[in-house]
């Protein structure tokens, strides 16, 4: 991933025009545009910073007079998080506005709105979301936000449903599969350090040291694990069910308590749907193990914890009935055609087989879900839910507990009828499990 022919490459794969901005080079950019008017006062009077702390791309704020403003995001020729020795293409700007933009003819109200795309710059200007924050960040403060299993599941259910063949004719799908098909830069970064890399040694790898080395081995030795995740790889490289979003957590979500909005879907492709619902329930479990790290006092957020269990839950629950909704009311995609169904017993069957999808979908999504907590706890991007907890034996246990509940989940998936068994599960792990100890420890390894 490394080395200098990749750099080279990288720098080669910039089109012509393109530059790293900074405050002033996007000032002197918008200036320019239309859009200007809408900021107000002077150029000089817009007030600019760049508060990206992703792993990959610049992320500006624009405020100008009064309440008006954009957030801009630029793509870099390279992960953010490594630096120029990992090169990426700049072509991932083009896959996130044509994902923005599909997505919003579905569910306009939950994806910021787009004023300004250059395509040489690889930059995108949008709506400035505020007072909102992201829900990562609020989940760790201990947050309620009760409209985002409402809105989350509505975001699922409508872009997975209408860009699927259950609504879409094969030729216009097989377009839509073609569009995305050079996006694979990025599905490359998951192929690698979610299905592979935290199943070996490697040294992107990093996890809570030395509490959670006994872990690690005992992941890179389960051949029952990596059976499971290899058929996960599988499934996510060869499984072209939809348009997903591709980065779907809860540092891509951004919300009020009354407002949700979906961003950075740079990672969108065509590929299984299940990925999607199971990185919003991963990082709802892992919040909830991580839970531990961010009291004062042993319970203190009991009730919290009571409310990330309900989310779960209703996430799924309004996921399965909003995607069968839409399938019974806009079900004329060449999947499943409904000339073959237009009789009483035919439509009986039909039924009972949306059922059935539903029930591969889940399952799906719960080894998804499994492949993003281990790959949060022993592979290269970790969670700040995880990652803030400073005392390292708290976080190990936060971590062992996500682990624990990860590895059955997607060795043991048929285990698991509906949500409210893998609810329990996480429960009973957490309450039940004890800290690590050094001892303990010793004893993993």
């Amino acid at each position: 991933m490394g080395g200098e022919n990749a750099v080279n490459t990288a720098t080669a794969q910039k089109p012509e025009g393109y530059r790293i901005l900074n405050a002033e080079d996007l000032r002197h950019l918008i200036a320019h545009l239309p859009l200007a008017r809408q900021l107000g006062g002077r150029p000089e009077t817009w007030r600019i910073e760049e508060v990206g702390d992703g792993n990959l791309n610049l992320v500006f704020l624009v405020r100008g007079k009064g309440s008006s403003g954009f957030a801009v995001k630029q793509a870099l020729p390279y992960v953010r998080l490594v630096g120029e020795s990992w090169p990426l293409p700049l072509s991932r700007a083009h896959y996130e506005h044509s994902a923005l933009t599909r997505q919003a003819k579905h569910v306009p109200k939950l994806v910021p709105k787009i004023h300004h795309y250059d395509e040489a710059l690889a930059l995108i200007v949008m709506e400035l979301l505020e007072p909102h924050i992201i829900m990562r960040h609020g989940m760790m403060a201990g947050t309620l936000y009760p409209k985002f299993a409402e809105d989350i599941s509505s975001f699922m259910a409508a872009t997975l449903f209408h860009t699927s063949t259950l609504a879409m004719t094969a030729e216009n799908f097989k377009s839509l599969m073609a569009h995305f098909a050079g996006n694979t830069a990025l599905c490359n970064i998951t192929e690698d350090l979610i299905f592979t890399e935290p199943y070996m040694v490697a040294e992107n790898n990093r996890w809570t040291r030395p509490w959670l080395d006994g872990h690690a081995a005992k992941i890179r030795q389960d051949n029952d694990l990596k059976i499971a995740i290899s058929r996960l790889k599988l499934k996510f490289m060869g499984s072209p069910q939809a348009m997903i979003h591709g980065d779907l957590h809860t540092g891509s979500v951004m919300l009020t308590s009354d407002d949700t909005r979906i961003i950075d879907p740079e990672f969108a492709f065509v590929g299984p749907m299940g990925f999607d619902v199971g990185a919003v329930i991963a990082n709802l479990l892992l919040n909830y193990f991580s839970q531990i790290g961010h009291e004062n006092k042993p319970g203190i957020r009991d009730d919290y914890r009571q409310w990330i269990v309900d989310t779960i839950e209703k996430v799924w629950t309004l996921f399965h009935r909003k995607f069968l909704d839409e399938w019974r009311t806009h079900g004329h995609g060449d999947g499943y055609p409904y000339k073959l169904f237009d009789n009483r017993h035919g439509t009986l069957a039909l039924e009972r087989e949306r059922e059935s999808y539903m029930g591969r979908l889940f399952r799906d999504t719960l080894g998804f879900a499994a492949a993003k907590m281990i790959r949060r706890i022993v592979g290269l991007a970790h969670n700040i839910d995880l990652e803030y907890i400073e005392n390292p034996k708290i976080r190990a246990t936060a971590e062992a507990r996500s682990l624990m509940l990860a590895r059955d989940l997607m060795v043991n998936t048929s285990d698991y009828r509906d949500i409210t068994v893998v609810t329990a599960a996480a429960r009973r792990i957490n309450d039940t499990t004890p800290e690590l100890t050094e001892r303990n420890q010793r004893d993993e390894d």
